[in-house]
């Protein structure tokens, strides 16, 4: 198994072994792992365990810096319900292999750990594993060997889970060509539609007829019960208007979010690092800051020369070779004492020594890219931001009065709108779903609908129907569920049995249509389309109920014919003329072949989590992992 994980060691592993090594030096996402309020809070917990915050916000941090590195653009989507919760995932998977590793005793022997941590390319030197190379990372990184020689062990036995169980997939070489023939397939297609609009002027319906299905319909034409309600409501947004804000405190806000007002402003550096563990000694870290000292010195003396300096000095291995430079990075990308220095820099500029927890560095500012937002520009935005602070804040004061008093005084709703400056609102007659929609809130109408409220004339209880915006309501009037009368809707009816009977007519039409085809007659009044060539991924424009149908009809014998009845349109008649296999060169077969046996692998795999997430009990809190909160930087 050990070889299996090898051989990989060129992609999935070496990425984490870069992860684990090179991305701290480099000195993105290090602030997720030093902010740690609220971090003991739970995200999800997978029989028992957790998954806390603050390994959410690694996991959402790691990916936002790697987009922030490979393609900035792609940084907006880290907001999206979708990639939050496949963050999540992943995370909620990993606990689920680590459980199944212990559970079916799975092994890494010393001698395969020491094997694969001693082939790794960042620990060699002409060759060969350098101890020295291997002490000096591990301690910049502030890792004991033991500490990184578990986290290697336990990755390695995921990796066992990760490759034995899409190892399993299989299928037969004549199930593998049947597929791909069929996957791969084109179709020459061409359709005609019997449609029921055109029988419509064939049919008759008579009077009696749409009596009778009233009769016997009766309780399909039923008014639902009405209230006409007078409601209060409070909310957040119509407190904005009474919030003041102060100049100071516009300007603070400012300063604390100024990542969050940058824009597209990015900034292009380069670095020295003098590295040394914020655990180290205070003596080394003296010697440390003497030998940073130094080198600025020579910084200073040549400036010209930093790239060669940083060559020379620098004890970043992901930027030294490249002359300290760190590439084009955003606020919230780095440390907060590198991130403060930078971004308070000029082109050009080259810093005194900023001490972070890795040490000292001393940066040079190449470019800024983009542009920022200054304060005086964005001052209306801020002072609207602080009043709705300011407002939720209020709403947050009043909400729980508020609840209380149109409880406690349940027979009018006046008083509570008296205390509040809120007005008494009337509907006109509303129904449950009406209401429902009208206020976005099942809850309200179903408590309209109770004896307390409904017969008993009280005030509801007070119902958030929307964030920030609590609503209760009181029954002014009341109109039980009755039938409509039968000159009401027999309009309706006649014009319902006039398509039902077209449509009788046009799937009769379409299905001596079809016989007559299959038996190589000439069907006629049938309006075909000029054929299309389709395949599974490209419909040309043809209907979803066509593509459905289209490649399930048997084509030993062409022209091949099928037909389908639909319900509201009519009859689709669905003719094939000719049949091509995409797949004629062999290299396009090869490649399909990888891409199907890679899907059924990945099928494997999806089905094998699936069965450990059915055993297990997964609890989810679902609105702290979407909150701004959970992924805070």
């Amino acid at each position: 198994m050990l070889e299996v994980i090898r051989a990989h060691s060129k992609g999935w592993m070496a990425k984490l072994i870069l992860t684990l090594i090179t991305v701290p030096f480099a000195l993105f996402g290090i602030d997720a792992y030093l902010k740690d309020a609220g971090a003991g809070a739970s995200v999800a917990k997978v029989d028992g365990a957790t998954i806390s915050v603050q390994e959410y916000r690694n996991a959402m941090q790691s990916l936002r810096d790697r987009l922030q590195k490979e393609n900035p653009k792609d940084v907006g989507a880290l907001d999206s319900p979708e990639v939050k919760q496949s963050v999540l995932d992943r995370l909620i998977n990993t606990r689920l292999l680590n459980a199944e590793v212990v559970h079916s005793n799975f092994k890494v022997t010393n001698e395969q750990l020491a094997q694969f941590i001693t082939s790794l390319p960042e620990f060699q030197q002409g060759g060969k594993f350098s101890q020295e190379i291997y002490d000096k990372l591990l301690s910049q990184n502030q890792m004991t060997p033991s500490q990184f020689e578990n986290k290697m062990r336990g990755e390695l036995l995921l990796q066992q889970v990760r490759d034995g169980i899409p190892g399993l997939a299989f299928t037969s070489s004549a199930v593998e060509n049947a597929v791909l023939n069929v996957e791969h397939q084109q179709r020459e297609v061409s359709v005609a539609e019997i449609k029921t609009a055109d029988f419509i002027s064939q049919v008759k319906v008579d009077q009696s007829e749409v009596q009778a299905y009233y009769d016997k319909h009766k309780d399909k034409f039923k008014v639902p019960e009405q209230v006409k309600l007078e409601f209060v409501m409070m909310s957040a947004n119509t407190l904005i208007p009474k919030m003041q804000t102060t100049e100071d405190e516009a300007k603070k806000f400012y300063n604390e979010n100024a990542a969050k007002f940058q824009g597209n402003e990015q900034r292009h550096a380069s670095h020295i690092l003098i590295g040394v563990s914020a655990a180290a000694s205070p003596e080394a870290k003296a010697e440390a800051k003497k030998k940073a000292e130094q080198v600025l010195a020579e910084v200073k003396k040549s400036p010209a020369k930093f790239a060669e300096l940083a060559k020379k000095y620098s004890q970043d291995p992901g930027s030294a070779e490249k002359g300290g430079d760190l590439g084009t990075f955003a606020r919230g990308s780095m440390v907060k004492p590198f991130e403060e220095a930078v971004f308070s820099m000029k082109p050009g500029d080259i810093s005194g020594l900023v001490q972070s927890d890795f040490g000292y560095h001393i940066i040079k500012l190449t470019e800024i890219v983009g542009q920022g937002q200054g304060f005086d520009a964005l001052k209306p935005q801020i002072r609207a931001e602080l009043m709705y602070q300011k407002a939720l804040a209020k709403f947050s004061e009043q909400a729980e009065t508020f609840s209380a008093m149109v409880y406690e005084q349940s027979t009018s709703l006046q008083p509570a709108a008296d205390a509040y400056g809120v007005p008494v609102q009337k509907t006109e007659w509303l129904s449950y779903a009406d209401g429902a929609k009208f206020f976005k809130s099942d809850k309200l109408m179903t408590l309209v609908f109770t004896n307390e409220v409904l017969k008993d004339k009280r005030n509801t209880e007070a119902v958030e129907v929307s964030n920030n915006t609590l609503v209760s309501a009181r029954v002014v009037d009341y109109k039980p569920s009755a039938p409509r009368s039968f000159d009401e809707v027999k309009g309706g009816i006649e014009d319902l049995l006039k398509i039902e009977k077209a449509t009788k007519l046009a799937i009769d039409k379409g299905t001596s249509s079809l016989a007559e085809l299959k038996d190589g007659k000439a069907a006629g009044g049938l309006d075909w389309i000029a054929p299309v060539t389709v395949d599974r991924k490209n419909a040309q424009g043809l209907t979803d109920l066509t593509m459905s149908n289209v490649f399930k009809i048997d084509t030993t014998k062409l022209p091949a014919y099928a037909g389908i009845a639909d319900s509201k349109k009519g009859y689709l008649l669905i003719k094939v003329t000719a049949v091509q296999n995409k797949l004629a060169d062999d290299e396009a077969k090869k490649a399909a072949l990888l891409d199907l046996r890679t899907a059924i692998a990945s099928e494997y795999s999806s089905a094998y989590i699936g069965a450990l997430k059915a055993n297990k009990k997964i609890l989810v809190n679902t609105r702290l992992m979407m909150s701004d909160g959970a992924q805070a930087q």
